[in-house]
Formats: C-alpha cells, structure tokens, sequence
C-alpha cells in the first residue's frame, strides 16, 4: 500500500545520472494518494504484498521502479483497468524494512513513462513502457517567460499565506528556466485531488501544463487569501469579545464603587419606569417582570438578549390602559357623515343609532358591523367617517388573501423573526385600546395547511370573547372589548357562516343616475380638479357631460370608473393648460368624445325591437346589479335540452324545471306536444366566459322558452327576476334593490318581481321607483301576460339575438 507522509513531503531539483540507462520493463508499484512528478523527491510506506514485491525486485537489479496512481484509492488489489496508464519512472534511493513487515522507501521521480504492455501480474507488476520526452528548448518566447513569472509570484503568495516561504525557496523557484521543470515543481508541492494531479502530469506540452499549473495557483490563491481572513476575523472578533467582556465588568465595578448606573443597568431601569407607566394588568405586568430579570441577568450581545429586548418593547408600546375619550355630538355626527356621503340613508341612520346608544351607555358591548356591497360604494370611507365623528383614531388592514392564521394570532416567539399578530400590530399603530378598527375584504379570507384565519378572528370579533383575545407572540390575554371593529365585503356568500353570525350585516346597493350627478359635482370633480393641478376657474362640467359619462362610459355601482374617467378629462385639459392654452375649459357633451373616445356602454342599444326567445333577466353579482339575457330556441332533433353559457348546478335546475312547466301547461299555450319530440330546445345565457348560478333567473328562462314555443315577442322593455316552481309558483329572491338599479343603468322601464318581494321595495330610492314600474306577480301566467307580446304573423324573418356590448356577470 503506497502512502504518502505528508510532513516529510520534498520536492528538490538533482542532476540526472546522463550515463543512466531506464530499462524498458520495469517492476510496477501503484500507489494510493499521491502523483509523483518527476524530480520529486518522496517516502512512501509499502504494505501490500505486490508492492513490496516490486521494490525488493527493484533494489535487486538497477533500483528503477515504475510507479503509478490507482482511480480508486479505496480498492485494495487494484486491476490493470483500475490503473492509470501514465506514471513516473522513479529510483529508489532508500529503503528500510520495518519490524511489522511494512517497507519505508525514499525514492525520486526520473521520468514520464506511459505502460505499453503488463508482463506479468501475479505476484508483482512487471510492465512494459514508453518514455515520454518533453521539448526543451534554450530560448523561451514572451509568453512563456510571462507565465513562469506568473507562476512564481503565485507560488510566493501560497507559501506567504501559509507561512512557509523562505529566501532558498525563492532561489530554488529563481533558478528554474523550463517551462516543464517548473510545472512540476509547483504541482507536486501543490494540496491538489488525485485527478487534478493526474490530469497534470497527462499534459505533455510544458507551455500547457504550466498554463493548467497557473489556473490551479489562481484558484489556490484566492482559497488561502478567504481561509487567512476568516482565521483572522474569528481570531479578532474572540478577542474582541474577551476584551469587550472583561472591560464591561470593570466599568461596572467602577460605577458600583461610585454609586453610578452602568449603560446595562440604566437599560433595566428604564424598562421598570416603561413598564409601570404603561399600567400593565396584573397577568401582563408580572411576565414582563419575569422577561426584564432574564435580560438583567443576560450577556448584552447574546442572541436571546435581543429577542427578550423586542418582546419587552412591543410589552411597554402597546395601548393596555390607554383609551381616546369618546367625543360624540349625533347632530355633527350627521353633519359629517352628510358631508362626506349622499345618499345612503339607511347605512347612515343606523351609524348614527350607534352612536346614540354609545352616549347613553359608554360600556356597552358594540356590533360588530359589515358593510357588504360592490366595490367603489364608500365603504371604507363611511370607517373613517365613524372614526372621524367619534374623535377615535382609525386603523385599517385588508384581510384579502390572508391564509396564515398567524397574520391573525401572531407568531411564537420561539420563531425566528416572530412578530404579533396584525391586531395587536394595528393596536400599537393607533396608540389606544378603543380605535375603530376596519378589516376590508372578510369575503376573500384563505384556508390552508397553515391554518384558518377566519376561525382566528372568532376570538377577536365575539364581543363574549375578545375581552381576553390572546395573542401567540405575547403569550398574554388582550382586552379588545373597547374596540370598534368594522368588516367590509362584496358579497356575504363567501363568509363562513359562524363568523357571519357575529356579524351585523349592513348592505350598500350602489348609486342611481341623480345621486352619481350630485357625488361627481360635489366630490369626485372637485377632488380631480386639485388633484391635476387646475384651478376651479379654468374647467367647467356641464350637467349634460356628467350624465353622458355616467350612462355611457361607466356601467357600475360603484363611483371608481366614474371618478377615473373624470380624472382622465382633467388631465386632458391639464395638458392643454401647461402647452399654454388659455381657459376656461368647458366640457360639454359635444366634446366628452374626443377627450375620451368613442363610448363604451350603449344602454338603450339592445331596446331596438321586442324578438321572439329573447327575455332579459336581473343578476346579482360582486360588482352590483347586471341585466341577464336569456335567449331559447327550437331547432330539428329528438326531444333533448341543450344548456350554453357556463350555467351552474342550480341555473341549469331552473332551466329543466321551466321547460317541465312550459311541458305541463302545452294546452294552455296552445302548442302541440308532439314539438317536444322532434325538436331539440336550446337555452343560452350570453357572456359564455363568464360563469353563472343562482335561482333568479327561473322565469326569465321561462319566459323565453314560453316565448320561442308561441312565437310571441318578448317585451323589450319589461325585465324580470324570480325563482320558478313545477307548477308556476314565483318565488322570492335576494338583491332586490341592487337588481333595479342594474335595470335602471340598463333603460329598463318595468320589472317584474315576485309578490312577497313586493316589502322589499320601501328600500328602493324614490327617484328609481319614479323611473321604473315594480309588478309583483305570484304565478307564472301573470309573468307572462306582462311580458309576452302578441304574435307576429310570419315573413320569413330570422329572429336576430340582441347581444349586450358589455359582459354581464353571473346572478
């Protein structure tokens, strides 16, 4: 077994004997860990029998012996295949037997062979070689003068780092002049892999091999400089701690002595002075108590000190006593909310109720309070509008897409980075333990392997138990009683049934026509104009611009787009002014077109003639009320019922249970039933992209079939909403008052509703009540005497779909 000792490792430049004459089969000894380069002087420890074979052998004839590196260092008798073909013809200048049978061998690399043929390989290597001759030259190019340089001044470097360079070092590197020679000088005192060393002494080329010699003392080089570093930053900084150490204690001592805090000792006593002037509950006071003696008894810059620093900030911060006093007038209550709303009524006297109760009774538990409606309402807004008037700070945060309970309940603190929960982070925020707090979008909460938000703001929103809501990062039970939450959503649908029965729901439906024209006049347009950088005497809005940007540019319940599009008209008249245009600037209805382009919703578009199979129906959906076309139609077949437009579960019942009662009721309309068998009925519901489901669109599809069977037109201006029975029965619905005002932004002039909504319509505005006429009607054969035209006689006319410009959302 050949092994290296890596302390008697030498590398040393002799004169070969020129009289000397290397046989051409020479005994093999493959060695484990090492690659002799030639000239180089090495021990090696011989165990295995083959090897010690090879040099008894060896010292019995002229002492050249071939030796070679084995691939595997772990194989113990290596084959020929397990061998490299290339070595070092090396003379053994020494050798010594051991007591233990092992041979201590000195030997001294002569020149590169490559095996040609293994004679024998029993009991010793016998093989036969090639010597390798390398290209000597006298005069060395540029280049190569360059490179041995190179290789020089890297080599110094390694040996500097490493505390081994010597002046005779430095005169040995100095006098070689061979390109080769130095290569394997430089490699065989280099700490490279067998394959590296290997890979080499395979390049014949001196000039290449010392160009591989240069990359590998690169890397080398840039190794030891980070090792060096890193052994003195480590060494500096234990010193600096020992030394830190050691003088803090004496300047405590010191400080004793005089009677004077050190910097450690006035840290604690400011926390005693925080945590008492924060008037902690008892429970509260004594864990910080117990946090503040660990720091005291800590090392200052130990990791845990920090962390019992952080939690001890966050304990002395936090509002436990600190309460804002409740200034409530109702009557500028009003005023304010007045002010900042128009409209809205309801929402704004049941706030003002609130409020009232608030007065009489300032310790009684508060609602918690949801306001649901589509976006761009002011739900928000009517939050800070609450807070404003009650003289209490306001905090808001979006629960929109929150799936890890510990944004509710916070982090532990055996976490790394932990930190509370975004309740107690907004309750620090404020200042005080009573804010008005508005948590926006509740309906768009997240579940996963991480836990269940909504389960989380339980605690935090059951007035029987946020009294002692109990945070993971404090550890500690939190009074949230004083505070006044507010949620706000799209829809109620999506909120999990037990957080909604903590709730009080309060639904915002959207704005009408007239009230859009009051908010823009008094609030979006002003508000644009200041933000554009105008004066309020440079622009002017014509009644007649407002309504058109309303009606045909928006289509929502909502004021956003209304107020981007109001934005859009004041910057283009911004641009106009800062070219150096003189104003004043009126917008007119002649000139909305070509500030904002061709319009993008045409109400009265779909109002050109009453068709046969076409009803339209009302929708409820996120963003406010939509009218929903629904269009049947019979074509040649066998009976059956084709269902289009992405209809849900209860959507596509609905359809079936019309066509059982248009099927039921054949006599009554005077279609023949054999029409049942060899047509097939097809009911499509436009804005196929667009999923649709909900049960209010049963006598709209109704009506249409009823209407494709009879051939009598649909009246263009009645819209319907309502769920359908076997037996004609029209059931209530839900949305009623976002369902008009979708039918009022979309022309329509009378809807039909079922007979027990008919108490729901002390909800719709006055003015819509004026536009639109409301029928309640209880059966289906009342639908169809309002909606149903009589038939016209037959032309050979096709009737054409009326397709809705804008996509119309699910009911």
């Amino acid at each position: 077994m050949g092994e290296t000792d890596k302390d008697d490792l030498i590398s040393i430049i002799e004169e070969d004997d020129p009289e000397a004459t290397i046989p051409m089969v020479l005994p093999m000894m493959p060695v484990r860990d090492v690659v002799i380069f030639t000239d180089m002087l090495l021990p090696l420890f011989v165990g295995r029998e083959k090897s010690v074979n090879a040099i008894e052998e060896a010292i019995a004839k002229d002492r050249y012996l071939f030796v070679v590196t084995q691939k595997d260092p772990g194989v113990e008798n290596p084959g020929p295949e397990e061998i490299y073909q290339l070595g070092t013809v090396s003379r053994i200048l020494r050798m010594l037997k051991l007591p233990d049978g092992r041979v201590k061998a000195l030997v001294q690399g002569i020149a590169k062979a490559r095996i040609v043929k293994y004679v024998r390989k029993r009991s010793v290597f016998r093989v036969r070689i090639e010597l390798i001759e390398e290209p000597e030259s006298d005069d060395i190019d540029i280049e190569s003068e360059a490179l041995m340089r190179n290789v020089r001044e890297y080599s110094e470097k390694i040996l500097t780092l490493r505390g081994e360079y010597t002046s005779e070092v430095g005169s040995i590197l100095t006098s070689i002049d061979q390109p080769g020679r130095l290569a394997d000088l430089v490699a065989s005192n280099l700490r490279l892999k067998i394959d590296e060393a290997q890979a080499v002494i395979e390049i014949i080329d001196p000039f290449q091999r010392l160009k591989k010699v240069n990359d590998l003392l690169f890397r080398e080089v840039e190794l030891s400089a980070m090792q060096a570093k890193i052994q003195s930053e480590v060494k500096d900084e234990i010193s600096k701690s020992q030394k830190d150490y050691f003088l803090r204690e004496q300047v405590r001592a010191i400080h004793r002595e005089l009677g004077e805090l050190d910097e450690r000792s006035q840290e604690v006593e400011e926390y005693k002075g925080k945590i008492k002037r924060a008037r902690m509950p008892q429970a509260a006071k004594a864990e910080a108590d117990k946090q503040l003696r660990r720091l005291e008894q800590m090392h200052p810059d130990s990791a845990e000190s920090s962390v019992v620093r952080t939690y001890l900030d966050w304990m002395v911060e936090l509002p436990w006593s600190k309460s804002t006093t409740d200034v409530i007038d109702i009557k500028k209550a009003k005023s304010v909310l007045d002010q900042d709303h128009f409209g809205l009524e309801r929402i704004k006297d049941r706030i003002l109720e609130f409020l009232s109760v608030r007065k009489l009774n300032a310790n009684t538990k508060g609602p918690i309070l949801c306001f649901v409606g589509p976006p761009g309402v002011g739900k928000t807004s009517l939050g800070r509008a609450i807070a404003n008037a009650m003289k209490r700070k306001f905090i808001r945060i979006s629960l929109g897409g929150i799936r890890d309970e510990a944004e509710i309940r916070g982090h532990r603190r055996t976490y790394i980075g932990a930190l509370p929960g975004r309740i107690i982070q907004g309750l620090k925020q404020a200042g005080s333990n009573n804010p008005v707090f508005m948590m926006d979008e509740i309906d768009k909460l997240g579940a996963d392997f991480r836990g269940d938000p909504s389960s989380a703001l339980l605690e935090a929103l059951d007035p029987e138990q946020n009294a002692e809501f109990s945070d993971h990062y404090l550890n500690l039970s939190f009074d949230l009683s004083k505070v006044m939450f507010i949620l706000t959503a799209n829809i109620s649908d999506t909120i999990p049934s037990a957080l909604l029965d903590r709730m009080e729901v309060i639904n915002l439906s959207g704005y009408t026509e007239d009230e859009k024209k009051v908010i823009a006049k008094t609030h979006l347009i002003p508000r644009q104009i200041k933000e554009n950088g105008i004066k309020v005497k440079q622009i002017h809005f014509s009644e007649g611009a407002i309504a058109l940007v309303i009606n045909e540019y928006t289509s929502e319940a909502g004021l956003r787009n209304l107020e981007r599009e109001l934005g859009t008209l004041c910057r283009k008249v911004a641009r106009r002014i800062a070219e150096g245009e003189k104003g004043p600037f009126l917008i007119s209805r002649q000139s909305i077109e070509k500030y904002l382009g061709p319009p993008k919703y045409y109400p009265e578009m779909d109002k050109e003639e009453s068709q046969v199979g076409l009803s339209t129906g009302l929708a409820w959906t996120q963003v406010g009320g939509e009218v929903l076309y629904v269009e049947a139609s019979l074509i040649n077949g066998k009976g059956e019922m084709i269902l289009t437009g992405q209809l849900g579960e209860v959507m596509q019942e609905s359809a079936r249970a019309a066509l059982s009662y248009a099927r039921a009721n054949v006599t009554q309309f005077k279609v023949k039933d054999a029409i049942f068998e060899n047509r097939d009925i097809h009911i499509h519901v436009p804005a196929g992209a667009i999923p649709k489901d909900g049960p209010s669109a049963g006598i709209a599809m109704a009506t249409a079939l009823i209407s494709a069977l009879t051939e009598r037109p649909v009246n263009k201006d009645v819209a319907m909403t309502g769920e359908i029975t076997l037996r004609g029965r029209v059931l209530p619905i839900g949305g009623l008052k976002e369902k008009a005002l979708g039918a009022l932004r979309a022309g329509i002039t009378t809807v039909i509703i079922p007979q027990k909504n008919k108490k729901d319509l002390v909800e719709i505005p006055k003015n819509v009540k004026r536009k639109i006429k409301f029928i309640p009607v209880s059966n289906m054969d009342e639908v169809l005497a309002i909606a149903l035209e009589p038939a016209v006689p037959k032309r050979g006319r096709t009737p054409s779909a009326r397709k809705p410009v804008a996509k119309k959302p699910a009911p």
